[in-house]
């Protein structure tokens, strides 16, 4: 059913640009990073109201309290998605591809986790917009990953 949605919006002049397979990435992963960064903002803003979250003696930054709670969310979101429509028809077995997914989205964790630290902290610039910047550039690193290396179609 998505993938007949997202084959409705693969326009004919987008044939010469984009192959469909690159496509379906984009829009999945799109969808993903629309649904993360929404839930991002509205955890910072309305459920930690840009204060610290105090957990005993551990005192969390808002913009990481929210950052850890959306991760594990759109982890699966997002495997769920590269997996039945993305990557659909990898002959890896799942386990496998499960996997090589939680290591790509473990570097992409550390490289959200330290972006966020150098633009809010040290560059001082907006949590929200922060994270619009590292996902962008974790997003380019996915897409990579993933073909090559989590949902790849052949042994190299």
């Amino acid at each position: 059913m998505i993938k007949k949605i997202i084959s409705w919006f693969y326009f004919p002049f987008l044939k010469k640009i984009l192959p469909y397979h690159t496509f379906r990435y984009a829009v999945c992963g799109g969808v993903n990073t629309a649904f993360d960064i929404f839930l991002y903002a509205a955890l910072y803003n309305f459920v930690f109201k840009k204060e610290d979250a105090v957990l005993g003696c551990i005192v969390i930054p808002p913009y990481i309290a929210a950052f850890l709670i959306v991760f594990p969310i759109t982890l699966f979101t997002g495997y769920w998605l590269m997996n039945n429509v993305a990557f659909h028809g990898s002959p890896l077995r799942g386990r496998t591809k499960m996997i090589r997914y939680f290591l790509v989205v473990c570097f992409n964790l550390a490289v959200n986790y330290a972006g966020l630290k150098l633009f809010v902290e040290y560059v001082h610039f907006y949590p929200t917009p922060s994270k619009i910047l590292v996902t962008a550039i974790c997003t380019a690193i996915s897409y990579l990953s993933q073909k090559h290396f989590t949902f790849r179609h052949h042994a190299c």
